[in-house]
């Protein structure tokens, strides 16, 4: 004990060479357009190329290296041009710092005492987004993701409506129900299976042909709800669905949460990030009339995963007196300075990263002007490549996107003609997980594709990287013509 049980030296010459592979193998490499999107390998290969087991003993220093690099070999790159698979992508330098900075300071924003920089920086960050929702004031704090973030709407509505509910569970409870879309993203199903509620008290109301939810037929369902003795508490409205980019009516579903007196919800993950350029921030018209907003910076403003906000209107304590416990041992009323600091007990986490750091130093990088100007080139590239897919022969839309989810199928020749045959649809479907195979076994691209309703199978492209050009765009359906021109 009398000697460091830490080599510090060797540690730091380690560190600095991992640093040199990140930058060359992570940074670089992983956004270089001539790369690979992935090096596909079949699980039993990788885990042999791994080695995976952890031994009795440690390894040295080159073969750590080598590992590391290996890591970065062998993964997706998602900040790749040519990686469209998921609602995040892309690689911000300035939102990296900010999460290299997070994990090297190793610490929870739960107390000001061990995270004065980053409470700090919380505070204004929740605040900023609070302001393009159209609130003065509020709350809120960063949640491990949306779907985090829309169970933590749940959890405070029913304690505002039942505060006993905190102390004394769902036994006194009437049978509560829940509202969302029929395009409603399923952590609003899994949220009422986790907080007890249950998945059948969750109405999923009917949406119209573009997949934005029909006030009317909300309100007849919480009308039935009623009138089989439960007791509607909750509304979840979309603004951005997960599969065609739909927005709900915000106004028309505030009215008739205002009516009968429902906590109303905005899940914005997709689509909150709208609000920063005055072009598109319409389609979330009616926003500042919801309790609770879920916003997603990870995904359109490549703050990088995770970042997830839940924003509170209430100014009353809400979120605090809904999970606070009070521990002891963490949250001293007798500290010597202000501990409404000390906002860790507003969330049912206890260490918490610090989510805040990474959009506040990528927010003072480019400034909300800059974050408008990504918002706008993502729509600029859909709008290239909607023009394109109408042009080219064998592509068909599924309807034309209002925001940045362009979906569409891609017909290839041997099917041409025959749209009116029973098998057509059959065959079609089969057709977009041929070609995305291909694509990852190439590694040249990534694209999510999926069936919806009576749709069979089709391409979701989502750009929000702004390092895509016309060249990647063309290069895309150029890619998918290719791929499935023989099936």
């Amino acid at each position: 004990l009398d000697h460091p049980g830490l080599d510090n030296t060797a540690g730091e010459e380690f560190l600095q060479e991992v640093l040199e592979i990140l930058l060359e193998e992570g940074v670089r490499k992983g956004t270089d357009v001539t790369q690979k999107v992935c090096d596909w390998k079949e699980p039993c290969e990788l885990r042999e190329l791994l080695d995976l087991e952890l031994r009795s003993d440690g390894e040295g220093p080159e073969k750590l290296l080598q590992r590391c690099r290996d890591v970065l070999r062998l993964s997706v790159r998602t900040g790749h041009p040519r990686f469209f698979n998921q609602l995040f992508s892309g690689l911000d330098h300035h939102a990296l710092a900010g999460r290299l900075l997070t994990e090297t300071l190793n610490t929870s924003p739960y107390t000001y005492e061990v995270a004065p920089v980053l409470v700090l920086m919380e505070e204004q960050v929740l605040a900023k987004l609070r302001e393009f929702v159209g609130w003065s004031g509020g709350d809120g704090i960063f949640a491990p993701g949306g779907s985090m973030s829309n169970m933590l709407a749940m959890n405070v509505a029913r304690f505002r409506r039942f505060p006993e509910s905190r102390s004394r569970g769902s036994q006194d409870l009437p049978r509560l129900g829940l509202f969302a879309s029929q395009e409603s993203h399923y952590s609003i199903q899994k949220g009422a299976a986790f907080l007890g509620i249950g998945t059948n008290n969750v109405h999923l109301v009917r949406t119209d042909e573009r997949g934005k939810m029909i006030p009317e037929e909300l309100e007849k369902e919480i009308q039935r709800v009623k009138a089989e003795g439960s007791e509607p508490l909750f509304v979840c409205a979309t603004s951005g669905t997960t599969v065609l980019g739909a927005f709900d009516p915000l106004d028309a579903i505030a009215d008739i949460c205002t009516r009968h007196g429902l906590w109303l919800h905005v899940d914005a993950a997709w689509g909150g990030s709208a609000l920063l350029s005055p072009k598109f921030r319409h389609l979330l018209a009616g926003i500042h009339r919801a309790d609770s907003v879920t916003w997603n910076p990870h995904k359109l403003l490549m703050a990088g995963l995770q970042c997830s906000a839940f924003l509170l209107r209430d100014t009353s304590g809400l979120l605090q007196r809904c999970h606070g416990m009070g521990a002891s041992y963490l949250f001293q009323r007798d500290k010597f300075y202000d501990v409404s600091l000390d906002t860790g007990d507003k969330s049912p986490q206890c260490g918490r990263r610090a989510d805040g750091l990474k959009l506040w130093i990528l927010w003072k990088a480019v400034g909300s002007r800059g974050l408008a100007w990504r918002v706008e080139r993502a729509f600029a590239a859909t709008r290239y490549l909607l023009e394109q897919v109408k042009r080219r022969e064998g592509f068909q839309l599924v309807m034309e996107p209002e925001f940045l989810n362009l979906c569409f199928w891609f017909i290839p020749p041997s099917l041409r003609g025959q749209e009116s045959s029973p098998e057509f649809w059959d065959k079609l479907g089969k057709v977009a997980p041929a070609i995305k195979e291909q694509m990852i076994r190439r590694g040249s691209m990534m694209v999510g594709y999926q069936p919806h309703g009576s749709r069979v199978n089709f391409f979701r492209q989502i750009v929000i990287n702004p390092a895509v050009t016309r060249q990647d765009l063309d290069f895309f359906l150029d890619e998918i013509q290719e791929l499935g021109w023989n099936l």
